[in-house]
């Protein structure tokens, strides 16, 4: 197999230079001057330019490090969501956990074809060990090992821009357990909501994992939007995000932080990419499937499943509600389950119990109000999704399309 994409290396594509450049080049207002500090001073905008250009360079130091995931997003407990499973990576914690509760990611990282993740639970762990063309996932609670090569291409060869790993991604893929595998997949979906409606400015220094860090504060402008600011950690010498909180209005705490613990930029030992499959253990062969982003045919399924109302902060994701699968879909989906083992049926009336009924000029429903979202189910069969007043959810309902 031919070198592997760049995708594990912080999972970071250089369209995500073009995302940073246009907050730095237009509709943001950056701030030019920032608190006191220890580190040399810098502006925003320099910032933001230094985060571009190492990431353009696609160059990660070596490293070895813990991160930990937090997350308070005041859901109420739902039904449906216990027993989920993602795809191939780490991926095996509960959706729970990501709703209210924390997890560990711990890495090793010498290349891009050189990395160790692994996934700690209770009495168990998920680890992805890759030693050049070798890539393997272990599941310990399982008893299984599964050697992961990247699907075939059309017309032929590996899938993938850079030599059969699919860019953005393989082979850790977003899972129900963590949408925002590292900090720097966190700040890049952050950046990539400034636009025209934040306040971009620098904070004080703080520390991050024994680490100096810069702070980049992203604060939304709109009154509709339930975030009060982003604040992106950015450590001091290697301008790479360390951590990421976001914080509600009216809240102290975050409600949603991925940062490191932990973290060490000296090569780690070559033994931490060795596997072999333990003796007893099952093994089978895999093929990791890309990221729904770069899926050709899963973006047309988005696109075919919803839309977005609005701009930036105040973005209303609007969709039909999901379908109850039929007793006649494969077994693995009975029982009103999806796939992934979601259960849809569980989950709705969960959801529809939890919420308060509403009615306006736009129809009837029921709202459901957290610190970082507002959900509204409508009795026409939509639902309604952001980080925003119901105010504006209400507005998005009434848009006809």
């Amino acid at each position: 197999m031919a070198k592997r994409a760049r995708a594990v290396r912080w999972g970071v594509p250089v369209a995500a230079v073009a995302v940073v450049a246009a907050a730095v080049g237009t509709g943001p207002v950056i701030a030019a001057v920032r608190g006191d500090q220890a580190l040399p001073d810098r502006t925003a905008e320099q910032l933001l330019a230094d985060v571009a250009r190492t990431w353009q360079s696609g160059r990660m130091p070596p490293m070895s490090g813990t991160i930990v995931e937090t997350a308070s997003l005041g859901l109420p407990s739902l039904p449906g969501l216990t027993g989920l499973s993602g795809g191939p990576g780490p991926s095996a914690a509960s959706a729970t956990s990501l709703l209210s509760g924390s997890h560990q990611l711990k890495i090793w990282y010498a290349g891009e074809d050189r990395f160790r993740l692994m996934l700690p639970g209770e009495m168990s762990e998920t680890d992805v060990v890759a030693d050049g063309d070798t890539v393997w996932l272990w599941d310990s609670a399982a008893n299984k090992a599964t050697r992961l090569t990247a699907p075939a291409a059309p017309g032929g060869g590996r899938g993938g821009g850079h030599g059969g790993r699919p860019e953005g991604g393989f082979p850790l893929r977003p899972g129900p357990a963590s949408p925002y595998a590292t900090p720097e997949q966190a700040a890049r979906q952050a950046l990539k909501a400034a636009g025209s409606d934040t306040a971009i400015s620098v904070g004080d220094d703080v520390t991050v994992a024994g680490r100096a860090a810069y702070q980049i504060v992203l604060t939304p402008t709109s009154a509709e939007s339930l975030i009060k600011d982003v604040r992106v950690a950015l450590d001091g010498e290697k301008l790479m995000p360390l951590r990421v909180q976001v914080y509600t209005k009216g809240a102290a705490e975050p409600a949603f932080e991925v940062g490191f613990e932990s973290l060490s930029f000296t090569a780690p030992a070559p033994e931490n990419f060795s596997f072999t499959p333990p003796a007893g253990a099952k093994v089978e062969q895999g093929t990791a499937t890309p990221p729904v982003g770069h899926r050709p045919e899963a973006v047309a399924e988005a696109h075919d499943r919803g839309s977005v109302v609005g701009s930036g902060w105040d973005s209303v994701l609007v969709t039909s509600l999901p379908k109850v699968p039929a007793q006649d879909v494969p077994a693995q989906q009975q029982d009103g389950k999806g796939p992934d083992g979601l259960d849809v049926a569980a989950l709705l009336d969960g959801l529809k119990g939890a919420a308060t009924p509403v009615s306006g000029q736009w129809g009837s429903g029921r709202l459901l109000r957290t610190k970082v979202v507002s959900i509204l189910i409508t009795d026409d069969g939509r639902l309604l999704a952001g980080a925003v007043t119901p105010e504006a959810l209400y507005r998005a309902a009434g848009v006809k399309g």
